[in-house]
């Protein structure tokens, strides 16, 4: 499917149709059996010598971040960060160990971030949160092994927002200059909020229209140059995939560099699998990016 391909924004379904096409847990996808299949390898990541756990970036709870160094030792990685899902509200860098490790056996000095929640803190503070992470790691991955000017970025499902979110952070005011960024891999985004507010998962996020168009990056002007990977399932409801596509449209009617791609067959949770997959178009594109 290529982005010439017209697909539909979350006006053009019926009230009831919403929470199917932008809930990936309403989907009758069982969820949970992807974190059952992945358990032992999730566990092992955790238990890698090469973890550095619970690094702190900021004062609150869940400002922290795991570092998953290659085995080989030889320091001055290329550094990647990972961005996890959870609709703003779930899941935790422990959920993750198994991208961390897979990432750092391809000599990638990989990052993992928490960032506190919804409904404990609003959506602002979630962004500026994974901003602050993402200024910590160019700050101070050098003492960690990493070399800050080869940094890339992946994330999944919020995590692809959050990520969409550094892209278009105006970093110069935040007193960082040069290149910060080698590429990003955004995978299956909610990168508009706004339908976001009509789904029962609002209860807990607490979207309003305001916050919605404070962080609707698939209208706000991207700030990073960089190559940038969209990918989305392509079992996913046509809903969601349209996010995709419209950030992706977006961002290269601003001039910069997309690759868009619809997995066939994966849904919302399976593209997480792709990690762990030689030649998947998730790793694919993480190569890409970062030089490997």
């Amino acid at each position: 499917m290529s982005l010439n391909t017209p697909t539909k924004k979350w006006t053009d379904f019926a009230p009831d149709q919403l929470e199917g096409q932008y809930n990936p847990r309403a989907t009758g996808v069982d969820s949970e059996a992807y974190d059952k299949a992945r358990a032992d390898v999730n566990a092992a990541g955790l238990a890698s010598p090469n973890r550095l756990a619970d690094i702190a970036y900021g004062d609150a709870p869940l400002m922290d971040m795991d570092i998953y160094k290659p085995a080989d030792g030889s320091g001055s990685y290329p550094v990647h960060i990972f961005i996890h899902g959870g609709y703003w509200r779930a899941r935790k860098k422990e959920n993750f160990g198994f991208i961390g490790s897979a990432l750092a056996n391809r000599g990638l000095l990989t990052v993992v971030i928490n960032y506190p929640l919804c409904p404990v803190v609003t959506l602002d503070t979630v962004v500026a949160s994974v901003r602050d992470a993402f200024g910590w790691v160019v700050t101070n991955i050098a003492e960690h092994g990493g070399d800050p000017s080869r940094m890339t970025v992946s994330g999944h499902s919020a995590g692809a927002h959050l990520g969409a979110a550094i892209i278009a952070e105006d970093w110069i005011a935040h007193g960082f200059e040069g290149q910060l960024l080698q590429g990003a891999v955004l995978i299956s985004g909610v990168y508009d909020p706004t339908p976001t507010q009509h789904l029962k998962v609002n209860e807990e996020i607490g979207i309003t229209a305001e916050i919605a168009e404070r962080h609707n990056y698939s209208s706000h002007q991207p700030k990073l140059r960089c190559p940038v990977h969209v990918i989305v399932g392509g079992a996913e409801p046509e809903g969601w995939i349209g996010l995709s596509a419209d950030y992706a449209r977006h961002i290269r009617d601003a001039g910069m560099d997309v690759t868009y791609k619809v997995s066939p067959g994966d849904n919302h949770f399976s593209l997480q699998d792709q990690y762990l997959t030689e030649g998947s178009d998730i790793l694919s594109a993480i190569d890409q990016v970062a030089g490997l």
